[in-house]
C-alpha cells in the first residue's frame, strides 16, 4: 500500500501552485501526471494512485484556483495551461505519461504541444476539446454575468467534510461513483472557512462558473497535428448538441478529436459518463500502465 503523498509548493508567476507526490522507489523509474477538472482537484486520483506500479514516481496537480493552490486568478484556459507548462519544468519531468481528465486533459495537450519533451503517452480521459466549430459559436455562451450561471449558486459552505458527503452521496452524478473516490472527492475538497464556521469548497462556485464560462483555447487546434506523442482519447456518450441542459455527466469530447492526432487511438465507453475517472478507476489506471510500453499507434480511431 502506498504511503500519503507528500505535499510540494510551486511558485508560478505569482501564485502557489501545490503539487502532490508519491514517491518512486528508485531513480529513473516511470513518472506520471495527474492533472484534474473544473472544480475538482489533485486528491480525486487517489483511488487511480493506488492501482499504478508502486515503484512509479506520480505526481497530481492542484491547478489554480482549486484544492490547495492559491486562489488567484485570472482563471483561463490559456492561463492553465502556461501553469503546467512551468509546473512541468519544476518537476523536470522526462517523457512521463501525462493524464488529464475534462479540463486537464485539454491543459495536458496544451503543455505537450509547447514541449513534448515531458511526454511519452498522453491519456486524455473526456477531454474539454470540443467541435472547433463551437469555438466560434456565441450561442454556446448562455450568461451574461458569472453570477448567472447555476454553478456560480452551488452552496459552498458546509460544517464539515461528512456533511457535504451526506448531502450528495445520493445524487447524480456522486451516486455513480466509486464510494472511496467520491469520500477523496469530499474529504479533500473543503478547507477551513476564513471566519472559522466550518468549511467551504476549495474551489468557489463563482470561479467554477467564470471558468466554465471562458472562451477556451482554440490555439490548441493549431498545435494539435504537430503532436508526435503517442495518444489515447477516453470519450463518453457525447451531449445532444441541442440541448440547451448543462448536463454534466455527457461529454465535451469532439468525436473526430483522435484523428486529429498524428499517433492516436479513439476509446468510445458510452456505459460510462463523463466522470470516467470516478466511475471506473480501475479502467483509467490500465490504460495508464498500458501506456508505459506503447509504441506510437496509427492515426485514426478504433
Amino acid at each position: 500500500m502506498r504511503k500519503s503523498p507528500q505535499q510540494h509548493t510551486i511558485a508560478v508567476d505569482g501564485a502557489d501552485i501545490v503539487v502532490f507526490e508519491w514517491a518512486g522507489q528508485a531513480p529513473g523509474v516511470q513518472q506520471v501526471l495527474l492533472v484534474h477538472a473544473t472544480g475538482f482537484h489533485a486528491r480525486c486520483w487517489d483511488q487511480v494512485v493506488a492501482l499504478l506500479p508502486q515503484d512509479w514516481q506520480i505526481f497530481a496537480v492542484d491547478m489554480r484556483g482549486h484544492g490547495r493552490s492559491a486562489n488567484l486568478g485570472p482563471f483561463t484556459w490559456q492561463r492553465f495551461g502556461d501553469d503546467l507548462l512551468q509546473v512541468c519544468a519544476a518537476l523536470e519531468l522526462s517523457d512521463a505519461i501525462g493524464v488529464g481528465h475534462s479540463m486537464g486533459g485539454h491543459c495536458v495537450t496544451h503543455t505537450c504541444g509547447h514541449d513534448e519533451s515531458f511526454f511519452r503517452h498522453l491519456v486524455l480521459v473526456d477531454p474539454v476539446i470540443m467541435d472547433p466549430q463551437l469555438y466560434q459559436s456565441r450561442s454556446r455562451h448562455q450568461y451574461a454575468d458569472v453570477s448567472e450561471h447555476p454553478i456560480a449558486r452551488r452552496r459552498s459552505h458546509f460544517a464539515d467534510a461528512q456533511a457535504m458527503h451526506d448531502r450528495y452521496a445520493e445524487r447524480s452524478p456522486y451516486a455513480l461513483w466509486n464510494p472511496q473516490v467520491f469520500r477523496d472527492y469530499c474529504d479533500f475538497g473543503v478547507v477551513p472557512r476564513e471566519d472559522g464556521e466550518g468549511m467551504e469548497l476549495a474551489c468557489p462556485p463563482e470561479v467554477e462558473a467564470s471558468i466554465y464560462m471562458g472562451n477556451f483555447d482554440a490555439d490548441l487546434y493549431d498545435l494539435i497535428p504537430n503532436i508526435d506523442t503517442p495518444v489515447v482519447v477516453l470519450r463518453a456518450e457525447p451531449r445532444d448538441p441541442a440541448s440547451q441542459d448543462m448536463d454534466f455527466t455527457a461529454s465535451p469530447t469532439w468525436p473526430q478529436l483522435a484523428s486529429q492526432f498524428r499517433h492516436a487511438q479513439d476509446v468510445y465507453l458510452p456505459e460510462l459518463t463523463h466522470f470516467i475517472p470516478m466511475q471506473d478507476p480501475q479502467l483509467v489506471a490500465d490504460f495508464i500502465v498500458a501506456g508505459a510500453g506503447v509504441q506510437p499507434m496509427q492515426s485514426g480511431t478504433e
